[in-house]
């Protein structure tokens, strides 16, 4: 049943949680580091799925879970979270929060290049001019603030935030092509992951003891950046008249971040990330306008 003003709530809701990440993945790597962090934020988000799936009524599913569908969500579960949150965890430690988050962001746009090989997509001139513009706003990022001396600052944190959207277009690709329930899917993909990351940070030495002040930050980011939230993205989709009325929400979220990212971590907003942030989402704007007309 539609109803447009609960999905306006629960895409605000949504925005609102995902605009909150940012910060709190600066929190939990303030005293743990990469591994530990998803370890403990993956293995939170599984019993969330779970409940969700209870919740729902959807436990059945995963009785007709065929061995295609495992193979799938061992594939899926490698990229995302594992593969993921690794790149992306890494770049946060190495970057200020106001430049890794609109540095993945651009994902979109490497999605739009790479439907071009592999989903048989044409790519039009408006897809290499998103392109363009945002890999310029990613340049600015980069900079911190200074391009009177143009440097990319931390070039290996920028080179794995932006290898973490390729990752991520991969994910959503390979997403597209398994037609299981959302759920289920999220689910069984964050169970083999769970498997991957623990094999991980028993080889790396990455099972000691956690304090509970250190468990909080990855605690909510299993909560809400992995888990819940998404939950409520697809209620707005489902409560919506057309997908368009609330896809514009999520382009508020890296500059509500900004508000959290300076008033809660303290970091001085540089003009810089606010042009190149502005130019990453112009840039996403563009493709959605090719995608639109096609």
């Amino acid at each position: 049943m539609k109803n447009q003003h609960k999905a306006y709530l629960f895409a605000s809701l949504t925005v609102l949680f995902w605009s909150t990440v940012a910060t709190a993945f600066k929190i939990a790597l303030r005293d743990l580091n990469t591994i530990q962090v998803l370890l403990i934020s993956n293995f939170t988000s599984v019993l969330v799925f779970a409940l969700l799936l209870a919740l729902q009524g959807k436990m059945q599913l995963l009785k007709g879970t065929t061995l295609r569908g495992l193979g799938l969500s061992a594939l899926q579960g490698l990229l995302n979270p594992f593969a993921y949150y690794l790149f992306i965890f890494k770049s946060y430690s190495l970057l200020p929060a106001q430049v890794a988050q609109p540095a993945n962001f651009i994902w979109p746009i490497v999605l739009l290049l790479l439907s071009a090989p592999f989903l048989k997509q044409p790519l039009k001139l408006t897809g290499i001019a998103a392109l363009l513009i945002s890999f310029a706003g990613v340049l600015i990022l980069s900079s911190q603030g200074n391009l009177r001396i143009f440097r990319i600052v931390e070039p290996v944190g920028v080179g794995l935030a932006l290898f973490s959207s390729v990752v991520w277009s991969f994910y959503w690709i390979v997403n597209l092509k398994d037609d299981r329930d959302d759920l289920v899917k999220l689910f069984l993909g964050f169970f083999f992951a769970a498997f991957y990351i623990l094999i991980l940070a028993a080889a790396t030495g990455n099972l000691s003891a956690f304090t509970a002040k250190s468990m909080l930050a990855p605690l909510y980011i299993g909560i809400f950046e992995m888990g819940i939230t998404f939950a409520f993205w697809l209620k707005a989709l489902q409560f919506s008249d057309s997908t368009g009325r609330v896809a514009g929400f999520v382009y508020l979220t890296p500059f509500i971040s900004l508000v959290f990212i300076h008033f809660i971590l303290h970091e001085k907003v540089y003009c810089t990330s606010v042009i190149g942030l502005c130019l990453v989402v112009g840039g996403i704007l563009v493709s959605r306008i090719k995608m639109n007309a096609r």
